[in-house]
């Protein structure tokens, strides 16, 4: 009988996450699901009643604690390794670059950037030494593009598309498949910590105040008329059975051509589809007196 596939996600408490781990663990992987949160761990653990799926607190901010997975990992797998590393944990928050405070700065990209580093440095060497493996690292279309306000995101996220890249190059020759999956508008409670900060800068006295409103009413209609992330849980399946996968994955692929043509746009006319979507236009951004701040 042929051995289950072993998969580690990390951020599998919600949204992408927690459908990936679900998804893996009914088509028969060896799922180990990570997080920081120990009760939403135990939930998901009741959930997968029946499957192949375990759960342990892995805080990919804390040396330690991925220090301690790595032993479980090892102890799980007789010390052979893991078969698939899904990076997913992150979290996005919005303001502009103007406002936005350095400890947001210095979160978004402990958590986005170098917690995945951090990971794939503990998961990667076995995969190396066995000659097989694959690791999944979950980007975003705005690591392809920069989206005004979500500047401190964008910027993780393109750190994660060049660190893939390099680890692609890196780790190919050994045998080991390294892809970025890069999720478009998803409804999951990743707009919820978003709207979080939304209000937060919105408080603020600031010009951006009517840009504020109409990113607020962007992330409801991302709530009521995006796809869930099963979407995305089924690309990372199709990515790991695959023994030649793409180098990149857009979920849900619709986004293909709209990525594409974006980026054929010259500055000029990119910005200005931007800022007009954005609300940051001269017009939209004037005061009801019709003077500027």
């Amino acid at each position: 009988m042929e051995r289950p596939k072993v998969v580690l996600i990390t951020g599998a408490t919600t949204g992408i996450g927690r459908e990936t781990a679900l998804h893996l663990a009914r088509l028969g992987y060896d799922v180990l699901a990570t997080g920081r949160k120990a009760a939403a761990l135990d939930e998901l653990r009741r959930e997968a009643d029946g499957l192949r799926l375990d759960t342990f607190v892995l805080d990919v901010n804390d040396a330690a604690s991925i220090a301690a997975a790595g032993v479980e990992v090892d102890r799980r797998t007789e010390g052979r390794g893991l078969d698939a590393l899904v990076n997913n944990a992150g979290f996005g928050l919005m303001g502009p670059m103007e406002l936005v405070t350095e400890e947001d700065l210095r979160a978004q990209f402990e958590t986005n950037v170098f917690g995945l580093v951090r990971v794939t440095q503990r998961f990667a060497p076995a995969m190396r030494r066995r000659g097989e493996g694959c690791v999944v690292n979950v980007s975003s279309v705005v690591g392809l593009l920069t989206v005004p306000l979500q500047g401190v995101y964008c910027a993780t996220k393109h750190a994660v598309e060049a660190l893939t890249d390099a680890m692609r190059m890196e780790l190919g020759p050994f045998g080991v498949r390294v892809v970025l999956v890069e999720p478009g508008s998803i409804r999951t409670q990743f707009a919820t910590t978003i709207k979080a900060t939304v209000d937060r800068y919105r408080a603020m006295e600031s010009p951006y105040g009517p840009a504020f409103d109409r990113y607020q009413r962007q992330l409801d209609q991302v709530d009521r008329t995006s796809p869930g992330p099963e979407v995305v849980a089924r690309t990372i399946a199709k990515v790991l059975r695959k023994r030649r996968p793409r180098a990149r994955y857009l979920s849900p692929g619709r986004y293909r051509v709209a990525i594409w043509a974006l980026r054929l746009l010259p500055t000029r006319w990119f910005d200005r589809t931007l800022k007009g979507a954005m609300g940051l236009t001269r017009k939209a951004l004037a005061d009801p007196a019709g003077r500027r701040r």
